[in-house]
Formats: C-alpha cells, structure tokens, sequence
C-alpha cells in the first residue's frame, strides 16, 4: 500500500493511501485531519473543510496540482509539505534543499563500491565519497578486526569491570559508575546531550565527507564498536541518508563532540535527515523510506561513533584538494595575464630555480616554461613586443615562481597531515593485549595547525593574482583601454570586478589569523587546552574560495585583455584556455550583468572535466615527457665579458635585469 509522508505546520504525518486515484487534494486534506486529531484544540481550526492550502514537493519545491491523482503525481513514500494559506515559514522547518545541493539535481545513485579497511584511503578518495560518486564496503580483514575488538567490550561489560565511557560516565563525570542497566541509556544520553551545535548544516558532499571518514576510522577496529551497527551506518551512507550536522560547535579537542553527536543522533533516528528522495524530514521517516532501521546503541557505541576529529579532517581534506587544484591553475592564469601584459620569460630560466631549489619554486617555473616557451608555441604577441625597451616586468610576473610555488609547496605540505589524520583512531581497543586505553588522538592540535599554514599560504594567490587584475586594468601600466572595455565612461568595464578581488583578499587578511593559537579550557577543566581545529577548518575553506574567485576574475581580464591584442595569438595552450573561458562567457563588448560571468569562470576553476587545469594539462605534460630543450633568448641587458657591451636583442623576449 503506498504511503507518503507529509509535513505540517511543524509535525512530519505517514499518511496511507489505499486508492492511487486519489486527488492530491485528498491527500492533504487527510494529513490536516491527521495533525488536528494530534491537537488538543484541533490546531485551531474548526473544520478540514475550511482549511485553504497548497502541497508542493519536498524535493525541489514543486508545486502540486490539487486534482491530480496521487498514483501520477507521486511515487511511493514521497515526501511533501501542506502550506496552510495565511501561515508564514513553519519555523522549525528546514528548507528541503541545502545550500550548495544543486549539485545533486543530476544525483545518481553510484554502482562502484570503495572497500575500506581504515589504512588505504587518500584524501582524494574521501572528496569523490564526498560527491557521490561510490559506495562503501568494508574489506574482509577490517570486519574480522571490528569484531575482535567489539568481544573486548563485552567481556568488559560482561565482567562488570570499571571502564572510563563503558561503564563511567564521561568527562567530569568520569569517577561516576554506571549500572549494567543503564548503559544502553547512557550511549543515547551522550549523543543527545551532545548533540549541541549551532548554525547551518553542513552541505551534503560535506556530510557524505565525514560519515565516510568516521567509517573509515571504526573500520581500522580499534572503536570497540558492534559489526552489526557499523554495517547500518554503512547502509546509511549508501542509502545518502545524511543527518543534519551544524557547523558550529566543535573546539577540536575530545573530538568533534557537537557535529559528530549530530551525526550518530540521525542514524539512531532522531533529530533531521536529508536524502536525495526525501529532501529533510525527521530522521526516522528518511530512514524509513529508504528501508533502514534506526540504530540501536549498545555499550560504547554512542562514545564510538562521536569521538574523533573526523570533521576538522574530513573539511580539511576538501580544503587540501581545492588549494592543490586552485594553486595549478593560478599558474595557467598567471602565465595568461603575462601574456597580455606583454612580460618576459626569463625570469623562470632553469638556472635560476636551480640556485634555489624550493621544489614548489621550480616545479611553476617549469609550467610557465610550458605555457609560455615560444620556440615550441609559438606566440604571435610575443612576436609583437621583440625589440621593446622595457628592462623587467613587476613582481607579480616575475616572481611568480617564488610567491605561487610556497603555495603549491604548502599544499602538498599540509596533504602529508591529512594523508596521516584520515587513519586516526582515538579510543583504542587493542584486541591483542585484550586492554581498553583512553589516549589523546582525539586532539585537533596537527590538522588545526596544517589548516592555519594552508590559509596563509593559499592566500598569496588571491594576493598576487588582485595586483596582476590591477595591471590589467590600469591603463598606464597595461598599455591597453582603462578597465578593459571601448568607450570608457559610458562603459565602466572591470572597474568593480578589481574592487570585488581586493575586497576578498582583505577578507582573507582576517581569515588567515591562525585560530590554532587560541584555546578556552572546557568540561570543567578537564579539557584544558583545546585546538579550535574546526574553525581553522571552515576559515581555510572560505579562503580558498575567495582565492578561486579572484582568480576567476583575474581569469576573465586575463581573456578579455587578449580582445584588443587581436588579431594576434597567445600560445596554443593559452588559446585553448581562452576558448574554454569563451565557450561560457563572451566577451565584454559594453556593460552588462557581471556577477554571472564571475560565476561560470569560477566552475571552470573547480569542475573536474571541463576546468583550466583540464585544457593545459595535456601541454604541461607533454614538454616534461618530451624534455624538450629549454630556448633561452639573448637579452638586451646581458653583459658580453668579452666586449663589456650590450648584446642586441635577438628574441622576441624583452630583457631581465635583476634588482640588487
């Protein structure tokens, strides 16, 4: 029989339906008798029949035509929402799609599995878990470890013996013994009592992220935790049943208390849900309607499943893979805008890295060789600019190598952390020595660290990149139209475009104050020293998204300066970043709506298959493949020993003398 679940005013109502030609209007008028026989004052109606309302989907927020049947507008167990005419927002009801779940309108459920078994999982693997593209399962040798040390804590419990989170209460509470008869209910009181944070939810690839991570962590079989409720949080995950997780809350020590009690308080059924079916609903109707049952909680189950740093970790890895994906690609740009600005590459000769070999510092000098090396792509504006005058480009092309390799530098630095952080167990149970012991790897302090030296690093990109849109627009120093558009002062260009990057890099100014160097004690001083880890997590992540839409501005200049350079060619692999960048936004011929091409730039940098780094990539490869030799034009500033005189310049480079 088909049933639908229905939400009004503040109450979620399994309404049955025996007949599919029932009206939708049917159906809503049954889910209001059904909330007024809960009232005691019929919720304040005298009558169904004088109820006016309207039904959408949970889903997307379609509206319903009140004539329809059922059987043809829904499918079974779908959920929808009754709007009473004249009521505002209920207001504990959360809007059934979060923020950034757009990405999940082309949600399909995956068909290729991960096995884990708590050692082999990377960062990279943890973001595609994040975005719904497999499912999990756990390897034979991690099952046979789970229930090795789940026999631990039943004999502990079994034995009566006295053991801090088994048969004790917790933190403070520590010295307080429980009874056998309780400690059931003491599993469920931690996660409800815990469950305590604050603000917005975090997004679904976020969630999807740290219900991975912290099955990754009970699969390495040092939790203690049951095979049988490992295997419901697994369904779970596969199901894309993700509780409601606020932000906020966590001070990165103990774990991440607050988010992780969220988590585990969806999967034993209480508290909000979200699914891609159901949109949010009360967590045991969305585990309903994908056929789960919520989870019992046995003996150290509830301690199990929420201490960790699992959510610092699992935003630390996202923040990992963007700065890495954003810091290659600023390198694309860089190169882009030095074109258009006219520059030279000397100023990334082989020889000059190899004096100072910061692997970060020759590895992008290597790129904007790859890009830019004109005997090998050749470059019909470089060709232009052959006999000019100029002597060295500014810092924020010359330096390029310097200032953007820390970045990259710091990006596979701070990798190395989380590479390490997502195998982390705290509460170990050593089946072995057949011992319980309460550790400290619960403490955020290295990710919380890593996290604070990623933000400043990955900063220096945006810093740089808003200096180089300045040139761009800036007419005396570009040598091209004020603010890149024809008929100045009518036209305005990308006047507010430069004010929207230098806004977010002073944003990221404040930002990148490291939050790991404060700590409040908390737990009545049992927590005396915490690392404020998930702020440094959720900061670094604003910081690296400002960084990738800077560079989307930077981008967009980049490209739009190339349109009064016409008809003269960059290189081939910068035009075919320019025509990637021009099958999305058009050139800027007058003024128009520019926040929307801000936009589509800023997906070119962080989709996977069609992003900048896409397009170049293959060119970048192939001249470290082919070692193709490095051309090094003669410059115009070079000294001949010989004859103590300039050389003339032979290239189409103009020359590079270095500042004492």
């Amino acid at each position: 029989m088909p049933r639908y679940t229905v939400h009004v005013r503040g109450e979620w109502l399994a309404v049955p339906c025996l007949n599919s030609t029932n009206t939708i209007e049917w159906l809503g008028k049954e889910a209001v008798r059904r909330y007024m026989k809960n009232k005691p004052d019929n919720g304040g109606f005298a009558s169904v029949e004088e109820v006016k309302f309207y039904i959408r989907r949970c889903k997307g927020l379609g509206l319903l035509d009140l004539d329809d049947t059922v059987g043809d507008a829904l499918e079974d167990n779908e959920f929808v929402e009754v709007v009473i005419e004249g009521d505002i927002m209920s207001p504990d009801f959360i809007p059934s799609q979060p923020e950034g779940v757009h990405l999940y309108s082309k949600y399909r459920e995956p068909e290729q599995y991960i096995s884990l078994d708590g050692n082999s999982l990377t960062t990279e693997d943890l973001v595609n878990l994040g975005k719904g593209l497999y499912k999990i399962k756990l390897t034979p040798e991690a099952e046979a470890k789970v229930k090795q040390s789940r026999e631990v804590i039943e004999r502990i419990v079994k034995e009566q013996t006295v053991v801090y989170g088994i048969t004790t209460g917790f933190g403070k509470f520590a010295r307080t013994v429980i009874p056998n008869s309780k400690l059931r209910e003491l599993q469920v009181n931690l996660v409800r009592s815990h469950s305590a944070g604050v603000g917005k939810p975090l997004t679904p690839e976020r969630s999807r992220m740290l219900l991975a991570l912290r099955i990754n962590v009970l699969a390495k079989g040092y939790s203690g935790i049951s095979l049988e409720t490992l295997e419901q949080v697994i369904e779970a995950f596969n199901a894309s049943c993700l509780p409601y997780i606020p932000e906020k809350g966590t001070v990165g020590a103990s774990g991440d208390l607050a988010p992780l009690s969220h988590l585990a308080l969806g999967l034993i059924g209480e508290g909000k849900m979200w699914s891609p079916k159901s949109g949010w609903a009360d967590a045991k109707y969305v585990l309903e309607a994908h056929g789960l049952k919520p989870i019992t909680l046995k003996p150290k189950e509830g301690l199990a499943l929420i201490n960790g740093t699992q959510m610092i970790t699992s935003l630390g890895c996202e923040a990992v893979e963007r700065a890495g994906a954003i810091a290659r690609q600023a390198d694309i740009i860089a190169a882009l805008t030095l074109e258009v600005l006219k520059g030279t590459t000397r100023a990334f000769d082989t020889d000059i890295h190899a004096v100072r070999p910061h692997r970060g510092q020759a590895e992008v000098a290597f790129r904007f060789r790859s890009l830019l090396d004109s005997d090998h792509h050749p470059s019909e504006i470089a060709e232009s600019h052959r006999f000019c005058d100029r002597v060295q480009d500014a810092y924020t092309m010359r330096c390029c190598p310097q200032r953007e390799g820390a970045g990259f530098h710091l990006a596979g630095f701070t990798g190395n952390f989380f590479c390490i952080g997502v195998k982390v167990v705290n509460w170990m149970v050593f089946a072995e020595r057949e011992e319980t012991i309460s550790g400290g790897n619960f403490h955020g302090e290295y990710p919380a660290k890593a996290l604070d030296y990623l933000a400043i690093g990955v900063h220096e990109l945006a810093a740089i990149s808003e200096r180089r849109i300045e040139r761009l627009c800036n007419p005396s120093l570009s040598e091209l139209p004020a603010f890149l558009v024809t008929e100045g002062g009518l036209n305005s260009g990308f006047m507010i475009a430069h004010c929207t990057a230098a806004a977010l890099v002073s944003e990221n100014k404040a930002l990148c104050h490291p939050s790991s160097v404060d700590s409040l004690s908390t737990s009545a001083a049992t927590e005396d020293h915490v690392s404020m880890g998930g702020w440094a997590a959720r900061k670094a992540l604003r910081v690296i998204e400002h960084v990738e839409q800077v560079l989307a501005i930077e981008l967009l200049a980049a490209c739009q300066g190339i349109e009064f350079l016409r008809p003269l060619r960059t290189t081939t692999p910068l035009e075919k970043v320019y025509d990637l960048v021009r099958s999305v936004v058009r050139p800027w011929m007058k003024d128009r709506f520019m926040a929307p091409d801000i936009e589509a730039a800023h997906r070119l940098l962080v989709e996977q298959k069609a992003s900048v780094w896409e397009v170049a990539k293959p060119y970048i490869e192939k001249y470290r493949r082919e070692h193709i030799p490095e051309s090094r034009p003669i410059s115009p500033t070079a000294f001949s020993l010989g004859s103590l005189r300039v050389n003339a310049d032979v290239s189409h480079d103009h020359g590079h003398q270095d500042e004492l």
